[in-house]
């Protein structure tokens, strides 16, 4: 099971260019709904307006790119904006875990594969995003409860995360169901692709673009403090410099 590619079994019932077809129309989705969203949000007018408008000190090429990198590195790659160590290993298993599944699934159904290396990791990946997920889904988001609402309450911003969970469930319910030569392997997957489609489909509704934004954003705030321009805003209420302002001014008092 963990070494077959499901397509490849899939692809006698349906035709390898209706799968291929599908793959691509999720990508157009993405992007479409990217784009849409950053129009309509203004995200990256405000960036570009706000990088534009700042007086701050000339910041030289190598530094520039050296900021990329801290960026690419710290922000994006190893999460550095989760403060709690927590968050973060969700976040990373999450991250991580949905990359290989989709570029997994994106190899095996355009190539039908029999290389056993591309099943491996569509498991190894879909099992870190439900490790991730879940984890988060009920140990770690916002206590609603606290807040006198219900535990099952969602919202807007939970779109991603439960069509990315229900996605990711059922694709890996539905290999397990073909494997075993289930008759309830055909439904098994019809759910999957509608989870699917509103997981890519959902994009200006839920937080999927965020992955797209949040570098940029990371970016230039490492600019605004490389240029000056936020030298005199306070610090984050997390940063030891802060804290200690906040004690030094308690003392005082």
């Amino acid at each position: 099971m963990f070494e077959t590619n499901p397509f490849a079994a899939l692809s006698a019932s349906i035709a390898p260019a209706v799968m291929q077809a599908y793959v691509v129309l999720m990508i157009v989705l993405v992007a479409a709904g990217t784009l849409f969203d950053i129009v309509h949000k203004g995200s990256a007018r405000y960036l570009f307006e706000n990088w534009r408008r700042s007086k701050g000190k000339h910041v030289g090429a190598g530094e520039v790119v050296s900021i990329g990198l801290k960026t690419a590195v710290v922000d994006v790659l190893a999460s550095g904006e989760f403060c709690n160590a927590r968050r973060r290993v969700a976040h990373l298993l999450t991250m991580y875990g949905f990359l290989l599944h989709v570029i997994s699934t994106v190899v095996m159904v355009f190539s039908l594969s029999t290389n056993t290396i591309w099943p491996q990791l569509w498991w190894l990946g879909g099992l870190m995003v439900l490790v991730g997920g879940y984890w988060f889904w009920f140990f770690i988001r916002a206590d609603v409860v606290a807040e006198g609402n219900s535990r099952w309450r969602v919202m807007h911003a939970d779109v991603f995360i439960l069509s990315l969970l229900a996605s990711v469930t059922l694709g890996l319910v539905w290999a397990y169901a073909q494997a075993r030569g289930s008759t309830w392997s055909q439904a098994w997957f019809a759910l999957y692709v509608i989870a699917t489609t509103v997981l890519f489909g959902s994009v200006p509704w839920s937080k999927f673009a965020h992955m797209f934004f949040k570098p940029a954003a990371a970016f230039e705030k490492r600019m605004s403090y490389a240029n000056g321009t936020r030298s005199n805003l306070p610090a984050p209420v997390d940063k030891p410099e802060q804290l200690g302002r906040i004690a030094k001014h308690a003392r005082h008092y």
